[in-house]
Parts: C-alpha cells; sequence; structure tokens
C-alpha cells in the first residue's frame, strides 16, 4: 500500500518517474527544479532506477537529447524552470510537432529581469503556444500523481505529445508535506510499458519534421492543433480512471463553493489552496464567493470552464505574470475569451 511519507514536491516528483521506470533523463540543474534531476542522477548512480541519465551542457541540449530518445521509442523525462524552458524553447515546438510524448516537469520560477529565482508564471505562459499538453500541481502529492498521470497520457496512441506538469517553484518544489507514495507493484497496470508505434528504424524509415513550404504548412498546424484539442477527452479518461483506482479525482476545471456564489476566483497552481481558505473567510462574513481552479491549462477546457462559471456576476483573475503591452493578463485573456459570446456573462476583473 500506498506510504504517507514526508518529502519537497521535487522528491515526489522524482519517485514518479522512477515508478515509471523511464529509460531515459536528460536535464541541466537550474534552480528551482534542481532538486529533481539531482535525485533522479541519485536514483540511477545508486541502481534504483535503471535509466540512462544524460549529462548535458544546456537546457537546450537536455530537450534535444529527449527528443532524440522519444523518437526511438524510449519513455523519456526532463525538467527544468524559468530561463531553462526559454532555453529549450525553439525545440518545444519540434517536440510537439514530431509528436513525441516527453513528460517535463517544471518549477515555474520567474523570468528576468530583474534576476529573481522565485516562483511565478512567466516562463509557463511564455510557452503556452508551443504545442504541448499543460496541467498544474498544487502540492507535493498532486505533483506526484500527475506526473505519473503525464506517461499515461502522452504516451496514449490517441494522444502522443509532450506533456508539461507544471508546479510553483518553491511553493511547491521545495516545500517538505505529507503525501502518499506510491509502492513499486501498486500501480498494477495502470502505467503500461510504452509502446511508441513510429520508432525510428533504419529497416522502418519514416520522415519526421520535414520540410514545409508554405502551401502545406497551414494545414500541418491546423491538424495539429486539431490534434491536441482532441486530446481532452484522453485526459479527462485517465485521470477518471486514476480515482476510480487510488482515490483521488483531478478534473480539467474544479470548483469550490460555487453552487450560489455570486463572485467567484480564478487562478492556477499553489494560489487556490490559499484561495480556497479566503473563501472560506468570506462565506463566514456572508458573501457569496466561491472558487474556479483551472487544473488544466493547454488544451483549454472551454465548456468545463464556461460550466464552472455558469450563473456567476462577477470573475476576479489572479494572474502571476504580465502581458507586457497587452490589454489584460494571459489567463484574463483567455478567460474574457472563453466568454465572449456567452449570454449574460459575468464581469471579469484581472488582477
Amino acid at each position: 500500500m500506498a506510504r504517507r511519507v514526508g518529502a519537497e514536491g521535487s522528491f515526489a516528483v522524482a519517485e514518479a518517474v522512477r515508478l515509471a521506470d523511464v529509460d531515459v533523463v536528460a536535464a541541466y540543474p537550474i534552480t528551482p527544479q534542481t532538486h529533481i534531476v539531482e535525485r533522479l542522477s541519485e536514483m540511477v548512480a545508486s541502481g534504483e532506477l535503471d535509466a540512462n541519465y544524460i549529462y548535458v551542457e544546456s537546457e537546450h541540449s537536455a530537450i534535444s537529447a529527449c527528443l532524440g530518445a522519444a523518437a526511438v521509442g524510449a519513455r523519456t523525462f526532463t525538467s527544468t524552470a524559468g530561463q531553462g524552458l526559454e532555453l529549450m524553447h525553439e525545440v518545444l515546438y519540434l517536440t510537439s510537432s514530431m509528436r513525441l510524448p516527453v513528460v517535463m516537469a517544471v518549477a515555474d520560477r520567474a523570468l528576468s529581469g530583474p534576476l529573481n529565482v522565485w516562483g511565478d508564471h512567466s516562463d509557463a505562459m511564455a510557452v503556452r503556444d508551443t504545442g504541448w499538453i499543460q496541467y498544474v500541481a498544487e502540492n507535493a502529492q498532486e505533483a506526484h500523481d500527475l506526473t505519473l498521470c503525464a506517461f499515461r497520457i502522452g504516451e496514449d496512441p490517441q494522444v502522443l505529445f509532450p506533456v508539461m506538469v507544471h508546479m510553483d517553484g518553491f511553493h511547491v518544489s521545495h516545500v517538505v508535506e505529507p503525501y502518499f507514495m506510491f509502492e513499486k507493484g501498486e500501480l498494477g497496470d495502470f502505467l503500461p510499458p510504452p509502446k511508441y508505434p513510429y520508432p525510428l528504424d533504419p529497416n522502418r524509415p519514416v520522415t519526421m519534421g520535414a520540410f514545409a513550404p508554405p502551401a502545406v504548412y497551414a494545414e500541418c498546424r491546423k491538424a495539429q492543433d486539431t490534434a491536441i484539442k482532441e486530446t481532452y477527452g484522453t485526459i479527462v479518461k485517465v485521470w477518471e480512471e486514476f480515482g476510480r483506482r487510488f482515490g483521488r479525482q483531478y478534473k480539467p476545471v474544479e470548483t469550490y463553493k460555487t453552487e450560489d456564489a455570486d463572485t467567484i476566483l480564478v487562478a492556477i497552481g499553489s494560489f487556490n489552496q490559499m484561495a480556497s481558505v479566503a473563501v472560506d473567510n468570506l462565506r463566514a462574513g456572508g458573501r457569496k464567493v466561491g472558487l474556479v481552479r483551472l487544473r488544466l491549462w493547454r488544451p483549454f477546457p472551454l465548456q468545463a470552464f464556461r460550466e464552472a462559471v455558469k450563473g456567476a456576476k462577477n470573475i476576479i483573475v489572479f494572474e502571476r505574470s504580465m502581458t507586457y503591452g497587452g490589454t489584460v493578463g494571459p489567463v484574463c485573456a483567455e478567460v474574457k475569451s472563453a466568454l465572449y459570446g456567452v449570454k449574460n456573462a459575468p464581469r471579469v476583473l484581472d488582477f
């Protein structure tokens, strides 16, 4: 049975990667994700994890190595944060366009300048259009569970997309808290061995990432957009199966005390835990306030979000990154877009 242990969120992710029995880890250290790959390096060195650990000279090389490993059918993991994620930026598009199910943990961190290693969502929002599935863990338990789910989701033959599991730098990555850690055999067949259907093989040649002139480029991009939107059903199915098996249920949009709420708070990540306390305090003062957690960021859960805020008069969006020169922040822009044309839509405020 799962053991209740005390550990920081970074170690919870590393334990999930060990349980997933990955074949390749390629990563470069950067605060605040370094503890994840340090722990995995220790596991490989001690024999706890039978994997190839590729020590690279930069994050760009890390994601490039992961791309190559995934292309031959290996279960592959990497992790990064902040500027490291930005250094990967070019190859993120290649990984998703080539439909390679790499799993990446991102300990979200502010981008310079000024220099700041603490947690915000500048890095997450900067890569929102790179074609990766993106969702968010709020604490160590969720980081553990959702990392395991990421392998199952990304490798599903109906999906074949890379997956980013976001968690707030320091607020989740470095905070020690109790969580239930799976034992090696407890997962059963929830996470079967990887069977990538198009591995590079000299005896069965395929073309990946080929040159595309303008006549076909837009068609390829449209097909990719359609494909990632269609992953929504598999994401929900995997999370529902996880809930049935292990008792912890995750949804693309999660609500708290929204049934009769006039005002709904919307946030992403660890802020939601504080926001739920704020909702309790406001409710105790007689205010009809609720909370909507955006668990899934890409593909955006359009219909689920509309249903979650139906009937509210006001939505207050808590941003953790800036859109310089824009009208509102990135989450608020998504919320306003989702509600455009909806009859009696609530007023949306950005904070």
